[in-house]
């Protein structure tokens, strides 16, 4: 399980260079436009390796799985990275752990585990000492567009867990069925909230590339891979990389310093992807 692990782990390392792509490579001002182009292009190309499309109930299925993972989390993302500072918008991400350790009793029936709670809240407190500034400044509607996206792919993971994948569907068909749902559903969102896409030049067509291959096609073939043999808590802490890369792109790229306190951070979150991935000893259960 440990070398499934490291491979899963890949997909959240691949979208912590997300905030460095989009501030140096892409054109500014259209977040959603560069979320359509990671889902729906990857999408398509994932279909046609696959070969295969839904059948009979896995329609329904395949679409609200597409829509909360990626359909509905890129906008709401979008919006928080928007109205918060990054800092912010990155520690309410931080919650999905959080919400699928309840949502793992709720729709999985599992135990309820102190254990994952614990430190689920240790990871975004880590993620918080990494991420917030001193000057951070709380917009009530990107707090609950964060916590909306966290929620969404939450929900989505946790109903990947449940459904599973069909027999004799490959992991590559069954990402294209959700990114390309869920990009079929984010294009009119872009149209109507970002109008006419943007002048695309040479170094955002690299960055689009990036998006749309690595950080949507392999990475999210990688996580559904994952999501679907690992614990789905274990899984989903392992979301937290994410912003720890960013954060440790920023220093090395942009020149941005780390201080005692967000090294700090930095220690208490990997510590609690490093826990998220054992058993809940039996006295944190209950």
């Amino acid at each position: 399980m440990a070398g499934l692990t490291a491979l899963t782990a890949l997909a959240p390392l691949s979208w912590g260079t997300f905030y460095v792509v989009t501030t140096e490579l892409l054109p500014p001002g259209h977040p959603l436009f560069a979320g359509l182009l990671r889902a729906l292009p990857a999408g398509l190309i994932a279909l046609a390796v696959g070969r295969t499309l839904p059948r009979g109930a896995w329609w329904p299925k395949a679409a609200a799985l597409g829509v909360l993972n990626i359909g509905l989390t890129f906008p709401l993302l979008a919006v928080a990275a928007e109205r918060l500072p990054g800092g912010v918008a990155a520690t309410l991400a931080a919650a999905q752990p959080l919400v699928v350790a309840v949502l793992a009793v709720a729709v999985l029936h599992e135990r309820r585990s102190v254990w994952r709670l614990g430190w689920g809240v240790a990871g975004m407190a880590g993620v918080g000492l990494v991420a917030i500034g001193p000057d951070a400044a709380l917009d009530a509607v990107g707090v609950l567009a964060g916590l909306g996206s966290a929620a969404s792919m939450a929900l989505g993971v946790t109903l990947t867990k449940r459904w599973g994948r069909p027999a004799g569907v490959g992991a590559t068909a069954f990402t294209g069925w959700q990114l390309t749902a869920g990009g079929v559903f984010l294009a009119p969102v872009v149209l109507l909230a970002e109008g006419a896409p943007p002048a695309v030049d040479a170094r955002a067509v690299l960055g689009y590339l990036w998006l749309g291959l690595v950080g949507g096609l392999l990475a999210f073939v990688l996580w559904f891979r994952g999501i679907t043999t690992l614990s789905v808590t274990g899984a989903a802490v392992l979301v937290l990389l994410s912003p720890l890369v960013a954060a440790a792109l920023g220093a090395a790229l942009l020149g941005q310093t780390l201080s005692p306190a967000q090294l700090a951070g930095f220690a208490l979150a990997l510590a609690a992807i490093a826990a998220g991935q054992l058993p809940s000893p039996p006295r944190a259960r209950g």
